[in-house]
């Protein structure tokens, strides 16, 4: 079993080598929640993630025969941007294995540290397997993502930071996927302030703890957000200390994570990846568990793509209201769309795009049909702009 020994060491042995991230009181997240919300900002790390923690300590404590031979790592991104970074500031040769799902901002943040890397299996366990092969036929030395020792106590001394900075805590909230960050601060956590509450988060097509404490099921695996935790079992050792430490186990849904990320976004002003904001995911989709509680929440990566930011901004805003799609029946005549666009304009909404169709929607050959996307500034915004627009055309809302 990890020991608060082996944390306290690695803490000295990466001091100077690894951020000391900030850890802040959000007002707003605490408002939104109902919870007292600290955050662990380590999206601020140099390589937007935790991982290079267990990273630089495993990477410390190789012989030279091991860097001489070099290294090789299998990771969804924010893993093998950890080990490819360290590598290179001690001058080993690193070989970086993804699945083939991984985000190209990763990647290419993976080969700018750097290292070589091999895009290879449509699943993490399929790239796992090709990295082994890998490694015994040329020798390197294995950097697991997770299930080793020196790895989660690398990633333990985020909660050493942590308890020391924030102080008495309630509740450390953390995603699991192959376990190594919760396996790591729990130690950390429960050695510092033994009657805190630690509790892990997977989300819905990865949650093989879903039964916890019961034993692990078999997740039905595919697409998620938070591809940073798209692992299908967790490790061995991770394991044995999240049963030993943990509380309990909670899932959340993909759209919960979503709409977590927008609020980080716009609440914390922090821009997080899907793995990183399960946390607060969870505290949204179980308020009664986390009501009036002092909760911690390591914000443990902030490697988004742009693309999948966007969209996800955008689909959130249209969730909760603040974006309004309208089709319209309008007739088909000169200064239609200029009344539309002046009637959105006076009730103080935003024309974000427009799709005009009149050859293949519309009943009638003197009619069209309007799609209109507004931004709105709230949902009681957009009901007026709806109503506004009733008033002189047939309007639904899409």
């Amino acid at each position: 079993m990890l020991k608060f020994e082996d944390i306290t060491a690695a803490a000295a042995r990466i001091s100077g080598s690894v951020l000391r991230t900030p850890t802040i009181s959000s007002h707003s997240l605490s408002k939104a929640t109902g919870a007292d919300i600290t955050l662990k900002l380590e999206n601020l790390q140099a390589v937007g993630s935790f991982k290079e923690r267990g990273a630089a300590n495993k990477l410390a404590l190789l012989s030279e025969d091991e860097r001489r031979r070099g290294v090789i790592a299998v990771s969804a991104g924010n893993h093998a941007q950890g080990v490819a970074r360290h590598a290179s500031l001690l001058g080993i040769d690193a070989v970086i294995v993804m699945p083939k799902f991984t985000p190209a901002a990763k990647v290419v943040r993976t080969r700018n540290w750097g290292a070589r890397v091999i895009l290879e299996g449509e699943s993490f366990a399929e790239a796992l397997l090709f990295a082994h092969d890998l490694q015994a036929r040329e020798g390197r030395t294995f950097i697991h993502p997770y299930d080793d020792p020196a790895v989660m106590a690398g990633q333990g001394t985020c909660a050493l930071e942590l308890f020391t900075d924030a102080g008495p805590l309630d509740m450390l909230v953390a995603p699991i996927g192959g376990g190594g960050l919760l396996g790591g601060c729990a130690v950390a956590a429960k050695a510092m302030r033994p009657e805190v509450e630690l509790i892990g988060v997977q989300v819905q097509n990865y949650n093989s703890l879903s039964a916890f404490p019961g034993a692990a099921t078999h997740p039905s695996g595919g697409s998620t957000i938070a591809e940073g935790i798209a692992v299908m079992q967790i490790g061995q050792r991770p394991d044995e200390v999240i049963r030993k430490l943990v509380s309990r186990v909670l899932v959340v849904p993909e759209c919960a994570v979503e709409t977590a990320i927008t609020l980080l976004a716009e609440g914390a002003k922090q821009v997080t990846e899907g793995a990183g904001a399960v946390g607060l995911a969870a505290v949204m989709t179980y308020p009664e568990l986390f009501r009036d509680k002092k909760v911690a929440l390591p914000i443990s990566g902030g490697n988004i793509d742009s693309r999948i930011l966007a969209n996800t901004l955008l689909r959130a805003m249209l969730r909760d209201g603040r974006i309004l799609r309208l089709i319209m029946e309008i007739p088909d005549r000169p200064g239609v769309l200029a009344d539309i666009s002046r009637t959105i304009g006076e009730a103080g909404g935003n024309i974000i795009e427009v799709s005009h169709q009149r050859l293949f929607a519309a009943p009638s050959v003197q009619a069209a049909e309007l799609e209109v996307m507004i931004e709105a500034r709230d949902p009681e915004h957009a009901a007026l702009i709806t109503k506004a627009l009733g008033e002189h055309y047939i309007v639904r809302r899409a």
